[in-house]
């Protein structure tokens, strides 16, 4: 055994074998991303870099870091294992349907057989469980009666406070239509809804369609850098995972919530 350990570390320590842990870790394991957009504003920044956890979601085909070209060229196929699959709510990393060599950052808002639409900005959800589960577990939400059927409006604002709409933003022709009304739809099979959490500011599900399993890749697992458009370091963000960051957003917003009651009560204007 401790000729295997002795021989496994000198391995480890040439350049073959240096080589062939960087390539497992980040085909497997875990791959550095980074922020480019304020699609995922307030939840994840632009200038966060993260570590994404790569088998979260089963084994996706692995690809050469930069040059994006996969492992087996002969082949079409983006997923090696299939595993877990997304759940309402997770923020994931997938590759952009029109362009695989782009990776994009989106929330997951509706599985495959979810119903959803958009009305003036709101996302509208009736889930597949149907409306005796809806009734159960959306308590206290906002529902909403279509076409004879439950739809929850807006289920993941109260627990993803990062999730917003920018009030500059108005219905017309200066802006794209899904940004305020997408028809009513059911998530194919096998495909997950994406939308980003800044609402107004992101290209995601509205705009060109539901994301095919094989193509998630994984979900953000903690920010390991982080800087700001000056070039400060955002020392408060390393280290943290989305769960993490989403906590001081809980404080502010009940904060800017209190401040309001107070001010109603009060009768301040």
């Amino acid at each position: 055994m401790k000729e295997v350990l002795k021989k496994a570390y000198k391995f480890s320590n040439s350049w073959t074998g240096t080589v062939i842990i960087v390539l497992f870790v980040i085909f497997f394991i875990a791959q550095a991303f980074r922020i480019p957009s304020g699609s995922m504003k307030d939840s994840l920044l632009i200038g966060d870099h993260l570590f994404a956890k790569k088998f979260a979601y089963g084994i996706s085909m692995p690809h050469i870091p930069f040059l994006e070209l996969s492992i087996m060229p002969w082949s079409d196929e983006l997923r090696l294992v299939d595993g877990d699959t997304p759940e309402r709510g997770d923020i994931v990393i997938f590759r952009y349907p029109g362009n695989i060599k782009q990776h994009f950052v989106k929330r997951c808002v509706a599985l495959p057989n979810d119903e959803l639409f958009v009305a003036d900005k709101n996302l509208f959800i009736h889930f597949r469980e149907g409306d005796d589960w809806i009734k159960e577990h959306y308590e206290g939400f906002e529902i909403a009666v279509y076409q004879e059927k439950l739809w929850v409006k807006n289920p993941y604002m109260k627990e993803h406070p990062g999730i917003h709409h920018d009030d500059k933003i108005i219905n017309n022709d200066r802006y794209p239509m899904p940004l305020f009304f997408v028809n009513p739809l059911k998530v194919e099979k096998d495909h997950y809804f994406m939308m980003g959490d800044n609402r107004d500011h992101s290209n995601d599900s509205r705009f060109w369609g539901s994301v095919p399993y094989d193509n998630i890749e994984g979900t953000p697992w903690f920010i390991y850098f982080s800087i700001d458009e000056n070039w400060e370091i955002r020392w408060d963000r390393i280290g943290k995972t989305p769960t993490d960051l989403e906590e001081p957003i809980h404080l502010e917003k009940a904060r800017e919530e209190r401040i309001r009651t107070d001010k109603d009560f009060h009768g301040i204007t």
